[in-house]
């Protein structure tokens, strides 16, 4: 069992590392907890990116990591880079002495992502990765439904994501669309839902996908759908496309069990659409309070994914998705990628 030291007697200092778009959030979120943590350090290549997040946070610029890991006194090093970046800096800031925060998907390949845990263990530090949309108000009462088995036995279980990302989207960087260093549909824009399948649902026994590449001039697929078993016996699928005419539509999970049926839809499963149990419940009471509008497809988790990792650190709870339970849907994403490429049914785990 790994002793992690805790940090109780002053600010937690991040430092954030990749300034590009979703960086934004992370930057909103630690404002929020300024009683409690602090951003000492960013970085970027891009002088222009860099130069704008030093304005609005104050912390020291760097134009590498190897610059940043130099020389920072940070205590948890955020990773909102390229996907296929993560695991080599990561393993960079463990060997550095450095606990990571890295965003969703944790790794492009499965070994990467294992390598990671491994490598977190070894040095003794933790690695945290960004599961904001858990913390959505509609999922969190939907978790609490399964947990206390509302639906019963769970039968089937569809997940739809039906949004746009137009060519000029993949066109801002030649990373984007990229096998190596993004991820398509599934992997990149839909990882949030993937997680639902696992989290919400259970391990799964066996998936059948299929993937295409149907208008989006890049490497990976713009469209894809999966059919799923889970060890439970429940049946689902997951259906996803970024060629949604004319903006994006809908980012869904419909669940039907033995005593409940409920649809949590939206643009970004923010409304809470049809909540039907057997036997009433207190947290009924909740649902309109849950929904939420939105004009974002990240949700509002940040935030409150940050005050999981502050507490953390200060030894005041347990992670709410660690290396490990990143694992989880990182595997679901490798086993797709592998049943679409060799036209076969996967089952999981991918090793033993």
């Amino acid at each position: 069992m790994i002793s992690y030291q805790t940090i109780t007697d002053r600010k937690l200092r991040f430092a954030l590392v990749g300034c590009g778009r979703i960086a934004a959030n992370h930057f909103g979120a630690i404002e929020q907890h300024a009683a409690r943590c602090e951003l000492v350090d960013v970085c970027d290549t891009d002088p222009a990116a860099l130069a704008a997040a030093v304005t609005r946070s104050g912390a020291r610029g760097h134009a590498s990591l190897r610059e940043l890991l130099a020389s920072s006194d940070a205590d948890v090093v955020i990773l909102t880079t390229p996907s296929g970046l993560h695991p080599q800096q990561a393993i960079d800031c463990f060997a550095a002495g450095f606990h990571v925060m890295t965003e969703k998907p944790m790794a492009t390949r499965w070994h990467d992502g294992v390598a990671m845990v491994r490598a977190a263990d070894q040095a003794g530090k933790r690695l945290f990765v960004v599961k904001q949309n858990r913390r959505n108000a509609t999922l969190q009462l939907l978790k609490r439904a399964v947990q206390e088995k509302r639906f019963g036995r769970i039968y089937m279980v569809n997940i739809n994501v039906f949004w746009t990302r137009p060519q000029s989207y993949y066109d801002q960087a030649d990373w984007r669309g990229t096998w190596e260093y993004d991820g398509g549909a599934f992997m990149n824009q839909a990882s949030h839902y993937v997680d639902l399948i696992d989290w919400l649902i259970g391990p799964v026994e066996s998936m059948q996908a299929y993937t295409a590449t149907l208008e989006r001039d890049i490497e990976v697929e713009d469209s894809g759908v999966v059919s799923l078993r889970w060890r439970s016996g429940a049946l689902g699928s997951m259906n996803v496309t970024m060629l949604t005419y004319p903006k994006n539509l809908e980012g869904s999970i419909t669940i039907l069990g033995e005593k409940g049926s409920v649809r949590v839809g939206g643009m970004a499963v923010n409304e809470i659409q049809h909540w039907e149990f057997a036997e009433p419940h207190a947290m009924d009471a909740e649902i309109q309070g849950a929904s939420y509008a939105t004009t974002s497809v990240y949700g509002f988790g940040h935030p409150l994914y940050y005050d999981n990792v502050i507490q953390v650190m200060r030894g005041e709870a347990e992670p709410e998705t660690d290396g490990r339970e990143g694992l989880k849907s990182l595997e679901l994403l490798i086993g797709m990628y592998l049943s679409a490429r060799d036209g076969k049914r996967i089952s999981l785990p991918l090793e033993y």
